[in-house]
Order: C-alpha cells, then structure tokens, then sequence
C-alpha cells in the first residue's frame, strides 16, 4: 500500500517497530509492576501492617458507675473532644481542648502526668510480643515520611531485631499510635515505585501512572497486531493441467 507521496508503507515492519519501541519505553516500568506486585501477593498484608508485633489487647469493661461524668470533665477543661481509652488495663479520658490533648483518670476526673522515658519503654514492651529488648526511645518533634499524616510529638521505641520493629507511642497517654518494620519499609518502597508516585507515595491517579499504563496497553496491541505477521501465509498449490 502507498501513501499520497507514493511511499510504500510496510505494515509488518511498522507492527514490528511500533511493538520494539513501546517495549523499550514501557518494558521496564511493566518489569516494576510485576516484581512489586509479586512482593505484594508474597508477603501477606497483615504482616506489612505489623499485627503480629502487637499483642492482642485484653477485654476492656467498667461499669459506667466507677467513671466520672465526660461531659462534666469535657465542660471543666474547656474541651471539644472527650474519648475514653485504656492504658495497661486502666480507663482514662483523653480531652483535646485549647491547649491540646490532656489525660484524666476515668474513674476521679484528677489529670495524669504525661509518661516518661522509662514508663513508655515499660509500655512499648508491653505492646510487643517479641522479647527483645529496647533499643531507643526518642521524643520526635518531626513527623518522619514513614507514618505520614501522624501529629508530632510522638515517642519512637525502636526493639533490637533484625526487621526494626519501631512503635510510636503518644505521649500524652502512652498509647500505641503506629507501627513499622523493615518489610513495611521495603513495601512502602515496592508502592511507590508501583503507582509511580516518588513524592507522596499516595496518588494512585497521576498522569505519570496514566501515560505509562496506556502505553503498556498499546504495547500488548502492537503485540497482538505483529502476532498477525509472525505466520508465514500458507500458498494455496496451483494444480497443473495435463
């Protein structure tokens, strides 16, 4: 077949090329979405999550006779927000007021001091179910990439093991706020290389995701298209006559 100017365009030539330079363009990132979601469907997601770090907590019940009013305390502390938690077995109300969070004893309204080194390395382990021991524990005042969208201060409890179990811990209460580990950090790696974005790491829709997902279905195409050339025609005979 000729074009206007009278060139010969080649189709199987064209398939051919088309399909090598998609691949060489596409191929690799295709490489990357392969491997990461192989790791992906490996290593379970409760395992990235770190659940088999914490131990499960125990049955949590009191009797709303042995706690104090919330909203007589929420009115005393100026407070918008009044939550009940529990630490090491204990019932504790959590206000966030004008000043911040503040802990209170559930059970006499009287404010708790905030936990010390040692009390919250007391704690972490009390967290973990391995039997390693504490290795750090930091008060940070900047919230690392790791646990993004978390609110600074928090404590940082890092346990002596091979994947780094690392706890944060809120240091108003104690409180178990996230965890990491290695295979966490080796999957938040695996997920931004995965949905192409080397910033946030959280925008599954980004044009660079777009571009290269439909030049990975125009690969496949151009793949399909070039399937049509890669068998020779069969000649019908052409039977002589005597």
């Amino acid at each position: 077949m000729s074009g206007g100017g009278g060139v010969k365009v080649r189709y199987p030539v064209l398939a051919r090329k088309t399909h090598k330079w998609l691949g060489l363009l596409i191929g690799l990132q295709v490489v990357v979405w392969s491997l990461g979601g192989l790791y992906m469907t490996v290593v379970h997601i409760d395992t990235i999550h770190g659940d088999h770090l914490v131990r499960e907590p125990a049955d949590t019940s009191v009797s709303a006779d042995a706690i104090q009013n919330p909203l007589e305390l929420a009115a005393r502390e100026r407070a918008e927000v009044v939550r009940l938690a529990w630490v090491d077995g204990q019932p504790l109300y959590v206000t966030d007021g004008p000043t911040g969070e503040s802990a209170f004893s559930a059970s006499s309204s009287a404010a708790l001091a905030r936990p010390d080194e040692q009390r919250i390395k007391e704690l972490a382990s009390s967290y973990y179910t391995g039997s390693e021991p504490v290795v750090s524990a930091q008060l940070i005042s900047e919230v690392p990439g790791e646990i993004r969208g978390r609110k600074a201060p928090l404590w940082r409890v890092e346990f002596d093991h091979w994947n780094r179990p690392t706890f944060y811990l809120s240091p108003v209460t104690g409180e178990l706020v996230s965890r990491r580990h290695e295979l966490w950090h080796v999957f938040d790696f695996v997920w931004m290389l995965h949905i192409m974005d080397y910033d946030e790491r959280e925008n599954v829709n980004n044009s660079l995701l777009r571009v290269f997902t439909w030049g990975a279905v125009m690969m496949a195409l151009s793949g399909i298209w070039l399937l049509f050339y890669a068998f020779p025609k069969r000649r019908k005979k052409v039977e002589r006559v005597p």
